[in-house]
């Protein structure tokens, strides 16, 4: 049998925490003319780098880098720990290990708080891979940092599922050549498979999952 890898983006996938980035970038962006609700947070900064949102809403600040720093770092104040994770992934990542599969996170969240939520939601040890989007030459909604984690792992994409809740993840997702699992935590089936999706789950208690997992070969198309 084939191996087998399990990918997963963070914000939104693993844990349900784009309520604690609309609210950061809310009180931010008050003070810059910008009033950022759930709707703009969905449309234009869900998924991306914080130095591309930074660089269409703020095109003259001249030191995006420190306000992504300073966004980040409120997240991170206000993440409560522990938190939450998403239903049924603690149980996915016991069964991905006891059958040997390999497992990364791929996020386009800066490593300090890639760190923070895993650590908040008591899943850190489960992963030796994180691929960091800012540390890539490039990040999502390109590819690279998918197939940066295949490479680590070393895994083609055929034998890979990638879970995401994002546009730009999906679009990431689907261009490395992996099967694609959208969580329908924000996005509803018909946008998330606009995107790229293969199939969408409600989470990961969702019963579709294993039938998912059963035919990860040959599901892409």
């Amino acid at each position: 049998m084939e191996e087998t890898a399990l990918l997963f983006d963070l914000d939104g996938t693993m844990l349900m925490s784009d309520p604690i980035h609309v609210a950061v970038f809310s009180d931010m962006m008050a003070d810059r003319g910008w009033q950022i609700d759930e709707d703009v947070y969905m449309a234009h900064i869900h998924g991306r780098l914080n130095v591309d949102i930074f660089a269409e809403f703020l095109p003259d600040e001249p030191d995006p880098q420190a306000l992504s720093e300073a966004k980040e770092a409120e997240f991170r104040n206000r993440l409560p720990r522990p938190y939450p994770a998403m239903p049924g992934l603690p149980e996915l990542l016991d069964e991905a290990q006891a059958k040997g599969w390999k497992l990364a996170v791929v996020t386009n969240a800066m490593r300090p708080n890639a760190e923070a939520m895993l650590t908040a939601i008591g899943l850190r040890d489960h992963f030796e891979v994180l691929i960091i989007g800012e540390e890539c030459e490039r990040g999502k909604p390109d590819p690279l940092p998918y197939r940066l984690a295949m490479d680590q792992l070393g895994v083609t994409p055929s034998q890979c599922v990638i879970f995401e809740d994002s546009p730009s993840g999906l679009r990431a997702g689907r261009a490395s050549g992996a099967v694609v699992v959208g969580i329908r935590s924000s996005l509803d089936d018909e946008t998330l498979r606009a995107n790229g999706a293969h199939i969408t789950l409600k989470d990961f208690t969702d019963p579709a999952l294993s039938q998912v997992l059963a035919q990860r070969t040959g599901s892409a198309a």
